[in-house]
């Protein structure tokens, strides 16, 4: 209930409950926002680059913060179970840490092509307790007719998300918990950027451009519209760019169309205006499984209609390369996601170079890819 009140709230702020704002400073919050001075002297550029760290939680990226406040909620109402979808494992084992730490059962459908890919997220969520099973499964009606269509079905979001809704659909004792997309998500997720604002104040700094990467929105979300708030709402930050980085794989902010379309595959779910590229589209298995959903969040969608913020798009080649420099100048390894808004910062910081601008650039550095390192194989010799 309390869930469904934030989604249609229309209230500015919404209080954090005291339970979980103590385990958020258990975890380290607020995270810290670094200067990447090594990749500054790298690119030979005259702009200041900064990033926040959402990788340093205990599951390696931002998800946490609306895990430990769904969990939370659902302790309260005294749910024993959720279920839900992950691609990459990042959302999947955020859940099942938070559902851990409030004594919850956890079923976690899992993209087949990322179950495959990514043992180690796979263990972890075993580790915090949840039961992990490949999606497309043979648990669920939309899971067995597309297992019938092909035993190797790479599986997608998409999927994985109509399974675990259906599981609810079918056991009144399971509740499905959701990794991004929806308003309340997205609100959990604006401590980053109200923690970043704070800190660039302190500095003495004024962000330039925002950047951040996109699956379904939540990241992006998180971190940039406190900024985008007080653009519309106060007028500040009026000359500030937000641009919203996507995987060529899945296209939906620069080539989908805007329309209600529904947020799972099998049509479970209601159906939302957002940038698309159907439901029914399944990705290539690419290493950033995390930006494998087929649409982007309804507001960070309108945001994108309206002008307030840009997309972009890159290969995994491209990305993969920008997370190799990274790791090798500021010593922190990328998740494949991530490395997608570290890209444009380069892309954006080497036009600082060329026009002479000392723009500051600020990006979210969502997670951590130390358990993706299969990933980087055949990229670290060159």
């Amino acid at each position: 209930a309390a869930l469904l009140d934030q989604e249609f709230t229309a209230e500015r702020y919404v209080q954090v409950p005291s339970e979980v704002l103590e385990i958020y400073k258990r975890i380290g919050r607020p995270t810290p926002l670094v200067r990447a001075v090594n990749l500054e002297r790298f690119l030979e550029t005259p702009a200041k680059i900064y990033f926040k760290r959402e990788d340093l939680s205990p599951t390696g990226s931002h998800k946490v913060n609306t895990a430990l406040a769904q969990a939370y909620y659902a302790s309260r109402e005294c749910i024993q179970a959720l279920t839900t979808e992950t691609s990459a494992g990042q959302w999947g084992s955020a859940l099942a840490y938070a559902c851990a730490m409030f004594n919850i059962k956890c079923l976690v459908f899992m993209t087949r092509s990322s179950y495959l890919q990514k043992p180690y997220r796979r263990t972890l969520m075993s580790l915090y307790g949840a039961e992990v099973v490949p999606s497309p499964s043979d648990r669920t009606e939309i899971g067995r007719r597309l297992l019938r269509e092909s035993l190797e079905h790479p599986g997608s979001l998409g999927i994985a998300i109509s399974e675990a809704v259906e599981t609810c659909m079918k056991n009144i004792r399971v509740k499905y918990a959701v990794g991004s997309v929806m308003n309340f998500v997205l609100l959990h997720q604006t401590i980053i950027g109200l923690e970043t604002m704070r800190q660039l104040e302190e500095l003495g700094e004024s962000p330039d451009i925002i950047i951040s990467c996109v699956g379904g929105g939540s990241n992006f979300a998180g971190f940039s519209f406190p900024f985008i708030g007080k653009k519309l709402v106060d007028g500040d930050f009026k000359d500030t760019r937000f641009i919203a980085v996507e995987s060529k794989a899945s296209p939906k902010m620069t080539e989908g169309s805007y329309i209600y379309e529904h947020g799972d595959t099998a049509g479970y779910l209601p159906m939302l205006k957002m940038y698309t590229v159907g439901r029914n589209y399944v990705p290539p298995p690419i290493h950033a499984a995390g930006l494998r959903y087929h649409a982007a969040a309804p507001i960070l969608s309108l945001l994108i209609k309206e002008g307030i913020v840009e997309a972009e798009a890159y290969s995994q080649e491209e990305v993969l390369e920008a997370a190799k420099i990274f790791a090798r100048v500021e010593g922190i390894v990328p998740a494949p996601e991530t490395a997608h808004a570290i890209k444009q910062v380069m892309v954006e910081a080497q036009q600082c170079k060329r026009e002479n601008l000392k723009k500051t650039i600020v990006f979210c550095f969502s997670g951590h890819g130390l358990l993706d390192l299969s990933t980087f194989e055949g990229h670290v010799k060159s």
